[in-house]
């Protein structure tokens, strides 16, 4: 009989059967604590609070629909996060991958803290991957009465991680990759964002071109389901739990005091002043933000994912997601920082353009890829997606910024090296997803992701006009020579300047993508 677990028995070779257990040695032979009791909670009913009541009168009007606002600016989807973490009055649940010790990790932290200060319910879920030596913080959080920290399939031994990697390969390279930000259950921001300076045009050496979206009515509450099946989990631990020596107020005073002194530090920072100078909230009372209203279904997989064999399909969101994309008729346009489309990928958006559907999409260039054995798995199938009359466009390293969030004109970054690190995708101009989910194996089958989507023709055809009057100051667009080999179209307003090799990349490192596409990794990528 076949497991539902995705972790293979232990081999039986020699070399395996001694070699495993000297690197668990190795790492300390720790291993997660037992699961102590955790109340279950779940996302507050009948919230009345400013929020819900500025709101209320418009969810009315649209019957049910919701509202969104496409933030594409790093410093106002980093604004609006601080915004409404500083507007809540009952309930903030946030959802991340990522949360960084840096700028906007910790100035971010501060508000979360000063919230469940005045009296709102704090629940933050983060993953475990990149936590380390931070456990003493979150512990400290997590023993204020309004602030619970859990942290997302926790590694057992919390001082060396690297063993832990061969010796429970199968459970640890699997993580929660969802992002949300939900306040009083009524507004709540979905996207591609983590928690973290390159992501809100904050660190000088590279920014992330992201795009996130700010839903208010129902969504939110579809958003704080989903939220509550990872917080209740079995994978999701109490950070208290997680460290050997109980937290003492005093520690929860420190770091009060020393977050507070660096949201002092920062006041005259552009993030600061962002902040200050943002009318979000006020614009959102008065009417004046300019909110697309309508249908959305919000899509994500279960956390079991995370348990089963990964071929189990039914804690995929993948599937019903497919069954959208498949409705699709005459224009797929798609943003994949990391595309790893598969023969089987391939194969399907053949049929897409067999089926008259025009498909479009941008992803990074190896210039500006920062994964770069994503890259490699990515390389091989280029040539198959054009012959198939794909259009494939390849980010640039170095942009200038161009548009606002208003009218979603999503720029790439602005720094001394951009990626892009969107997942969008437009159908026929009248629905739009985004959220965490990038079209290679790893998202579709081995990570969690979320996303939604929604019917929005004016948003939609905003991001679409994007891809007709600025794609092309932005990507290098590929095509098939004569003789059937690759080549990157550079247009630039004096002419088309054409490369035959990746852009703005050295010898050595084609060489050792070259070399990385020969590993049997794509299942991992």
């Amino acid at each position: 009989m076949t497991s539902d677990r995705a972790f293979p028995r232990p081999p039986r070779d020699p070399v395996s059967r001694y070699l495993l257990p000297c690197l668990a040695l190795l790492a300390g032979c720790a291993g997660l604590p037992d699961l102590p009791p955790k109340p279950e909670s779940r996302q507050m009913s009948h919230i009345d609070s400013r929020l819900t009541q500025i709101v209320a009168a418009d969810i009315a009007h649209h019957q049910g629909r919701s509202g969104f606002y496409l933030l594409a600016d790093g410093l106002d989807a980093f604004a609006a996060r601080v915004l409404l973490a500083s507007a809540a009055e009952r309930t903030i649940d946030a959802q991340y991958y990522l949360f960084h010790d840096d700028l906007t990790g910790n100035l971010l932290l501060q508000r979360l803290l000063a919230a469940a200060d005045r009296g709102v319910r704090v629940r933050l879920l983060v993953d475990d991957m990149d936590t380390a030596g931070r456990d003493a913080d979150f512990a400290a959080l997590d023993s204020h009465p309004n602030f619970e920290l859990r942290l997302f399939n926790p590694f057992a031994n919390r001082s060396v991680r690297v063993f832990e990697m061969l010796t429970r390969f199968g459970q640890v390279t699997r993580r929660m990759h969802n992002k949300s930000f939900t306040v009083d259950g009524i507004a709540t921001v979905v996207g591609g964002r983590n928690i973290g300076d390159e992501y809100f045009a904050a660190d000088p050496e590279v920014e992330f071109g992201d795009l996130d979206v700010l839903g208010v009515g129902p969504v939110a509450r579809e958003v704080s389901t989903v939220f509550d099946d990872y917080w209740n989990h079995e994978l999701a631990y109490p950070a208290a739990s997680l460290v050997r020596t109980p937290p003492t107020p005093a520690q929860l005073d420190a770091l009060r005091e020393r977050l507070q002194r660096f949201a002092a530090g920062a006041a005259d920072s552009a993030y600061a002043g962002r902040i200050r100078s943002s009318r979000l909230i006020e614009q959102l009372a008065d009417r004046q933000l300019p909110l697309r209203w309508g249908k959305a279904e919000v899509f994500a997989d279960r956390p079991d994912k995370l348990l089963r064999d990964p071929n189990l399909r039914s804690t995929h969101m993948g599937p019903q997601l497919r069954r959208r994309v498949e409705g699709v008729e005459s224009e797929l346009l798609i943003f994949s920082p990391y595309f790893v489309p598969g023969d089987a990928g391939v194969n399907w958006l053949a049929e897409r353009v067999r089926q008259g559907v025009r498909v479009r999409i941008i992803t990074n260039s190896l210039a500006s890829n920062d994964v770069g054995l994503v890259h490699a798995g990515y390389a091989r199938y280029r040539k198959a997606l054009l012959a198939a009359g794909v259009e494939l466009y390849e980010a640039k390293p170095q942009v200038q910024r161009a548009g606002n969030s208003a009218d979603a004109k999503s720029h790439l970054g602005s720094s001394s090296r951009a990626s892009l690190h969107a997942k969008t995708f437009v159908f026929d101009r009248q629905r739009l997803f985004i959220g965490s989910l990038n079209l290679d194996p790893r998202s579709a089958v081995l990570n969690t992701e979320m996303g939604i989507v929604f019917d929005s023709p004016e948003l939609a055809t905003a991001v679409a006009t994007w891809f007709d009057d600025e794609l092309l100051r932005y990507t290098y667009e590929l095509q098939l020579g004569d003789n059937g080999a690759l080549r990157w179209l550079d247009h630039q307003p004096d002419g088309d300047v054409i490369y035959t090799r990746d852009p703005q990349t050295g010898f050595f490192r084609r060489l050792a993508i070259w070399f990385a596409g020969l590993l049997p990794i794509e299942t991992q990528l």
